[in-house]
């Protein structure tokens, strides 16, 4: 059946406020309405049906949203998706396809303007820059005030021009969305990628459900303890507001101790020091409680919480430009803090009802405690449990496999304890007293830091940043790590060199270059000028890395440069890489294709994911599903990577933690 493809934009109005809440939130809203909906077919003009105004959407054009021979293209088309079915027009996800997430996939920027500005679009078929203002007239509440009536929402009659205007955004919108998936269907996302994004906008949908008396328990008992704390430095200082970072450095100062700043990681190292005063002390652990960030995921969970106690819309797919990754969305699950109490269970009971006295007797450091239950705060659905599984050390695994170590992989297939066996390696000696008691346990230590640290390239500066002087490792012994680990992973070591190699062979000589499974490819098209270095990986998917060119790095190395979203200024801008680089690109990207095959066996198995974070699934299952099935699909072998030895480990809870 030959396929029709049609590109379709609405503009929706909603209380919610979409930033904080979410998609599914924002459309369970119960002022949730669509005002317009544009559409165009390949060989027809923008059609904008007014739907604010009474307008009908065309019937050819609603049997088109059922009809399996009509491709549905938007530009973040989960949104449309669900909006239209929350609408009452229902339209299988299957026949939907996102060119926001194609545009990501060819490592392109998410939003639609900047996506239509990085791949050089002429400036009419750009994104219209009115649309904000549009947005907030037309689409969010409105103050009531006496000038307007006393209303709540600027309706098209109240500025006619405005409303126009508004039109003419929607359609134009279509048209750049259009022009971009032209650009861009030269460079194919692999189907087995939709049917992810498919599962995922399925798992955003279905939610994970919040334990809503832990949330209000949980921001009482946090209003109490600031205000205590507050109160608390105000007494001991005497400052009108002790928060003002102005005017605590000058009262630190008139104390005796003078600080460049109170930036967090100055004050944990000036708590560190000895001969302090004590009023100094105090007021510093104040500062650092108060401080405590973490504790507002518990208000973005009870902003972003439909009325059935569940958020939706946590993850998003290939929100990692260039591993292909997801990325964390309203209450950011990559970023959880850990806990480590013994007693979560009784902690969780006494926020539950509200209890700070109990809290800060029991555990002393209330905003850490109610940080430490954060992750507490998700549970499973009625009558179910979590079983929640995690890949063990994957990038290890992957590296070592990718790059054919084998005394690694011969690890992975036996023991396990890879910590100690590259401790071994490293200073040759023999593993089986690398064990507790025994003065040579003290060398796992350094094993671990370096298997962490070192698998892409990094020096002493990837050791420190892993924590090695916290570790108690001094810094004149790194580099010794450094050259041990290197000389016990010769393979590892070779596999940077072959893939900067072949990188830069792919770009000098426009042919493919094919190592360890990767081909490397400069891929381009004669219309519209587009270029990438591409890497295809075992899993059959590439990564892309846009406009690249050779030019001398700051090492004075020719080095590969290409754009890419910057990391601090987050504008579209020219990088570089190196093989160290790209080999973590490569690893990772591999790792999350792992997960993406679990996923799939989960989903096949009807069972529901939540959510999932890094390498960990975490499942919303019936009480008969166990931990050692789900880890025994994370270790059944991969089609694409014969050879390479996955292991899960996990556990059974009526809530979320870290094991």
């Amino acid at each position: 059946m030959k396929k029709k493809h049609i590109n379709i934009d609405i503009e929706t109005k909603s209380s919610a406020d979409i930033g904080k809440t979410g998609l599914y939130r924002y459309a369970l809203d119960p002022d949730f309405d669509i005002l317009l909906f544009a559409y165009k077919t390949v060989n027809t003009d923008v059609t904008v049906v007014d739907l604010a105004n009474g307008e009908k959407i065309p019937e050819k054009i609603l049997r088109a949203l059922q009809d399996p021979s009509w491709v549905k293209h938007a530009y973040n088309a989960a949104f449309e998706w669900f909006c239209l079915n929350q609408y009452g027009i229902q339209t299988p996800l299957e026949q939907w396809k996102c060119t926001m997430i194609h545009s990501m996939y060819c490592g392109y920027p998410a939003s639609l303007e900047a996506s239509g500005k990085a791949l050089g679009l002429p400036q009419n078929k750009r994104k219209l820059a009115t649309g904000k203002a549009l947005i907030r007239y037309f689409c969010v509440p409105c103050k009531p005030t006496k000038a307007n009536g006393g209303r709540n929402w600027n309706l098209p009659r109240h500025d006619l021009e405005k409303w126009g205007l508004f039109k003419e955004y929607n359609g134009q919108d279509v048209v750049t969305e259009q022009e971009i998936l032209r650009r861009l269907n030269q460079f194919p996302v692999p189907e087995k990628e939709w049917e992810q994004w498919r599962m995922d906008v399925q798992m955003n949908a279905f939610g994970v459900r919040i334990d809503t008396n832990l949330v209000q328990g949980a921001l009482t008992i946090d209003s109490v303890s600031t205000q205590a704390l507050t109160e608390d430095a105000v007494r001991i200082t005497g400052l009108s507001n002790p928060n003002s970072t102005a005017q605590l450095l000058d009262w630190l100062g008139r104390e005796g101790v003078e600080l460049p700043n109170l930036q967090k990681a100055t004050v944990t190292e000036t708590l560190e020091k000895e001969g302090i005063p004590d009023d100094v002390r105090r007021v510093l652990e104040i500062r650092q409680q108060l401080g405590k960030t973490s504790v507002k995921k518990y208000v973005a969970m009870d902003t972003a919480k439909c009325e059935d106690d569940r958020i939706r819309g946590l993850t998003q797919f290939y929100g990692a430009n260039r591993t292909g990754r997801w990325a964390g969305r309203l209450v950011q699950m990559q970023n959880l803090p850990r806990n480590y109490l013994k007693t979560l269970e009784s902690a969780r009971n006494l926020v539950k009802q509200k209890n700070y006295a109990a809290v800060k007797a029991l555990y002393g450091n209330v905003p850490d405690t109610l940080s430490q239950l954060i992750r507490t705060a998700f549970i499973p659905s009625e009558e179910r449990k979590f079983v929640v599984a995690d890949f063990s050390a994957i990038e290890a695994r992957v590296i070592a496999w990718l790059a054919g170590e084998q005394w690694v992989n011969e690890v992975f297939a036996t023991h396990g304890k890879i910590y100690e066996a590259t401790a071994s390696q490293m200073f040759h000696v023999p593993i089986e007293k690398i064990v507790k008691g025994n003065p040579e346990y003290a060398l796992r230590q350094k094993g671990k830091v370096a298997t962490l640290a070192l698998g892409y390239q990094g020096g002493t500066a990837a050791l420190i940043a892993m924590g090695a002087l916290n570790m108690g490792l001094s810094e004149d012994e790194l580099p010794d790590i450094v050259a041990r680990w290197r000389g016990a992973n010769p393979r590892i070591r070779d596999l940077w060199y072959a893939v900067e190699e072949a990188a830069l062979q792919a770009m000098h000589t426009a042919q493919p270059q094919a190592i360890r499974g990767l081909i490397f490819r400069l891929e381009g098209d004669l219309i519209y000028g587009q270029s990438f270095l591409t890497v295809q990986l075992p899993s059959g998917r590439k990564l892309f890395y846009p406009k690249p060119f050779l030019q001398e790095n700051q090492f004075g190395k020719m080095a590969i440069h290409y754009y890419a979203v910057g990391q601090q200024s987050h504008k579209w801008e020219v990088t570089s890489t190196y093989g160290g680089k790209m080999t973590e690109n490569i690893v990772q990207a591999i790792a999350r294709d792992c997960l993406a095959e679990t996923l799939s066996r989960i989903h096949a198995l009807g069972l529901p994911v939540a959510f999932h974070v890094h390498d960990e699934v975490i499942i919303d299952a019936p009480m008969d599903v166990t931990v050692d099935q789900i880890c025994k699909l994370m270790a059944d072998p991969i089609s694409w990577a014969p050879g390479l030895i996955l292991k899960g480990t996990g556990f059974e809870n009526g809530y979320y933690m870290k094991d």
